[in-house]
């Protein structure tokens, strides 16, 4: 029969072997749930991301257009001035009132070409529109710039608690669970407050 203290000594390794056990169950369930994390974050991070190239390549199509519409409006309104000046000097009735029926179609294209409300073409719905894109572009940075740095939290939680099973060092689970509730923050904030954190923009805007 077991002396009294080795049969504590054996009931304590028991107790020991079954708690390191109890532990690690619940750090590998700890994983599991940071991976999932991780898996949202990513998604939502590719989402937005894609979403910002989407609204950048807009922004930059609609400022090409008002440009051109811009271009358009100079030439009509200069070929306007033109056609003034030359019809002052014009004396024959019939060629006066042509003159002049051009002078009003130019006026009326060129009203066309600043504020087309019907079409959303006219240069004033056009920067209206880029401006908005390039809003909607910015918006969608910001979300994508926290999901990112929330999917780097997760990644470094889940190696901290990986080396905590390994090492059973128990600091390591502790700080994954920082990390873990550091990810879910910048996550939290990617969906509710995305610009709560200002970020340098990677894709250039107007």
């Amino acid at each position: 029969m077991a002396e009294p203290h080795e049969a504590a000594h054996e009931a304590a390794e028991h107790i020991e072997h079954e708690s390191h056990g109890s532990a690690n169950k619940k750090i590998a369930l700890l994983i599991a749930v940071l991976a999932l994390f991780l898996a949202f974050s990513e998604t939502l991070g590719k989402s937005s991301q894609t979403n910002a190239i989407s609204k950048n390549v807009e922004t930059a199509n609609l400022w090409a257009f008002f440009q051109a519409k811009s271009i358009r409006r100079t030439i009509v309104q200069t070929a306007g001035e033109e056609m003034k000046i030359y019809g002052e000097l014009i004396t024959d009735p019939a060629l006066k009132t042509a003159v002049g029926k051009q002078m009003d179609d130019w006026q009326k294209t060129a009203a066309r070409y600043r504020s087309e409300p019907e079409t959303g073409e006219g240069t004033e719905q056009l920067a209206e529109r880029a401006k908005h894109a390039g809003e909607e572009r910015d918006h969608s940075l910001a979300k994508y710039h926290n999901f990112e740095l929330a999917s780097a939290a997760f990644q470094v939680a889940i190696v901290l608690a990986s080396a905590a099973i390994i090492t059973g060092m128990m600091v390591l689970a502790g700080l994954s669970v920082v990390l873990g509730i550091g990810g879910l923050t910048l996550m939290a904030i990617g969906i509710l407050a995305p610009h709560f954190i200002h970020y340098i923009p990677l894709i250039g805007g107007h």
